[in-house]
């Protein structure tokens, strides 16, 4: 795939109707309900999460948000951090917005009864899964991506054809690319890109290991506020580092996710960010990356 770069001048040729050419999605947000007695948290590692506490927002204020942004339509993750394994807020706020909204969930996938499980909340609504290897609450602990007990989860994605986003860092890559092997028909949604280190810059060496998940076609990756911090790190620029992943993954294998409200500022705010770090690609691909892409992992965003 060759690497289209396009200069201001012919950035701002494209027409209007170029650039509004698909409904914006993201992928990535979350919502915290303000009725604790209806859904108590209860955070996975048994630490709730500081954003989660500042700065809670119901799926009211995500709709607010969304429109205020110009957010057609959002795939909510559901925080783990604040209610562990119990997705209701998540498949209830959702359900109250259909057509805009759908729900992607957490199971403890290691239980022996994890694909019964699956299929209730996939019955409640539940059109994706995730699996939280750590983060802001926890250090990252891949075992969990090569415990076998959880291949009859994925065995079930499989048969079900769903969506498994993974948050891990560089040190889980080993892993899933071994799952992205075993289980070639579920397509895999790797959080904020696994966090590559790109500090120095082209050739970007530092990220190889990253970049060989490009040669696994069911392997795609969530753009997010962390990755364009991470483009400007260091000897790295958003110029050189988002032509060269696209090069090679291809945008149809890109998707943009908020991260709101875990990352700070309004949707709107973390919208025009990377919209603003992804003028250096074609308006084709920022199609794909705001929007195509999403309706192709979850089709009820379509």
């Amino acid at each position: 795939m060759s690497i289209r770069v396009w200069t201001s001048a012919s950035r701002h040729a494209a027409t209007k109707a170029e650039r509004t050419m698909s409904q914006i999605i993201d992928i990535h947000p979350h919502i915290i309900s303000d009725d604790e007695s209806r859904y108590p948290p209860a955070p996975l590692f048994g630490k709730r999460s500081e954003w989660s506490k500042e700065r809670p927002t119901t799926v009211e204020t995500l709709i607010e948000q969304m429109d205020r942004a110009g957010v057609a339509k959002a795939a909510v993750v559901h925080s783990s951090t604040t209610y562990g394994f119990d997705n209701s807020y998540a498949v209830d706020g959702c359900a109250r917005y259909p057509g805009r909204l759908v729900a992607v969930g957490s199971v403890d996938v290691l239980r022996p009864d994890a694909p019964d499980t699956i299929r209730s909340w996939v019955e409640r609504g539940l059109v994706g899964l995730r699996l939280f290897t750590g983060g802001s609450t926890q250090a990252f602990d891949a075992s969990v991506l090569e415990d076998a007990r959880a291949y009859p989860s994925w065995e079930l994605c499989s048969e079900l054809k769903l969506p498994m986003c993974i948050t891990t860092s560089a040190a889980g890559l080993a892993q899933v690319k071994a799952l992205a092997k075993r289980f070639p028909d579920v397509a895999i949604v790797i959080d904020h890109m696994a966090r590559p280190n790109l500090k120095d810059g082209p050739p970007y060496r530092s990220a190889h290991d990253f970049f060989e998940l490009a040669s696994l076609d069911n392997v795609y990756l969530k753009l997010t506020p962390k990755n364009c911090e991470d483009a400007r790190s260091g000897s790295a620029t958003a110029e050189t580092f988002f032509p060269k992943l696209i090069d090679a993954f291809g945008a149809q294998r890109l998707a943009w996710g908020s991260n709101y409200p875990t990352s700070p500022g309004t949707l709107g705010d973390i919208l025009r960010t990377m919209q603003e770090s992804l003028n250096c690609i074609s308006a084709e691909d920022q199609d794909w990356i705001f929007g195509k892409t999403a309706a192709r992992l979850y089709p009820a965003l379509g």
